[in-house]
């Protein structure tokens, strides 16, 4: 009988599916405020996101399915033991953030944020041209999931959308160009909208340098969706203050949360929202992350493969 520790905050049609799937099994409820350090040591399979520190490469530890895309936390060398399976929640949240990156791109494009500001002061004010996705070419630097989806969205408003990965595959329908995330540097220069949805790996931090908003044009937009260290706070602060661009939005932040007396609140030409694209705020996202989690259960259970099994080397889903 597997032991199954169930950290999502689930409710009682969740844990009917959960169980529905994993039959025989002994199945725990707790969060990762409450867990002990026993139950994770116990369990054979976790739902969720136990804190790294708790799991100790546990040796009865088969199988961790994570209730997040991103994995940093978890490849860590000594926090899981080599035979113990790693998945993310790849999928569920596509629609949330690439919705979230698609409205920042249009209120980017058509200033709603000046105008926003403009509202809380009385002030009726006209802040001149603005941009439109049909006249664009818009850079997709991270071409998972969200960025695909990304890429349908702006693609259907008439962008021109160049895909950046990792790995050279054929270009899908959502994208008129495929390009080497090595080669990133040749396609700044030719984009209106860079929309960064990049994970958090040695690969990709700090990946963009004050050289490539050099390389940017003065009237980009960038956006970051992806993770914060992709970009130093004093590197794009830099970018925004002297106008290398012509503005960003950021979703997610170097430190979190960002500090109080972080520069980047005062700029005019900077939205930022508080790492909000993701999580549970769309409801749908935690559905699909249970339904992950309860499909892989049962093939786990029928020695079946795993949904979005996790290559330790580079933390993405293999």
């Amino acid at each position: 009988m597997k032991n199954v520790l169930v950290l999502m905050p689930v409710e009682a049609r969740h844990k009917e599916k959960i169980e529905a799937a994993g039959t025989g099994c002994n199945i725990v409820y707790s969060s990762p405020d409450q867990v002990t350090e026993e139950q994770v040591r116990s369990a054979n399979v976790i739902f969720g996101n136990p804190k790294a520190a708790m799991i100790g490469a546990s040796e009865n530890l088969e199988w961790l399915q994570l209730e997040s895309a991103g994995t940093d936390a978890y490849i860590i060398p000594g926090v899981l033991d080599r035979k113990t399976v790693l998945t993310n929640a790849t999928g569920a949240y596509t629609k949330a953030v690439s919705e979230h990156a698609f409205a920042l791109t249009l209120m980017l494009q058509k200033k709603l944020y000046l105008y926003r500001d403009e509202q809380k002061k009385a002030c009726w004010s006209d802040h001149g041209t603005v941009g439109s996705l049909s006249d664009c070419t818009v850079a997709v630097v991270g071409l998972g999931d969200i960025g695909q989806a990304y890429a349908r969205l702006v693609k259907a408003m008439g962008a021109y959308v160049i895909g950046v990965k990792r790995r050279a595959t054929n270009p899908p329908e959502c994208v008129d160009e495929l390009v080497m995330t090595q080669d990133l540097d040749t396609v700044l220069p030719r984009a209106d909208v860079i929309m960064s949805i990049l994970p958090n790996t040695a690969a990709t931090r700090y990946i963009y340098t004050p050289e490539s908003f050099d390389k940017m044009k003065d009237t980009a937009l960038f956006i970051n969706c992806g993770r914060g260290n992709a970009v130093s706070s004093e590197v794009l602060y830099q970018a925004l203050s002297e106008h290398k661009i012509a503005a960003a939005a950021m979703d997610v932040a170097e430190v979190e949360p960002l500090p109080a007396d972080s520069p980047l609140w005062g700029l005019e030409n900077l939205v930022i929202t508080p790492h909000i694209s993701g999580g549970f705020h769309l409801p749908e996202t935690f559905e699909r992350i249970v339904d992950i989690a309860a499909g892989n259960l049962a093939a786990f259970l029928a020695g079946r493969e795993l949904r979005n099994v996790v290559d330790f080397a580079t933390g993405y889903k293999k």
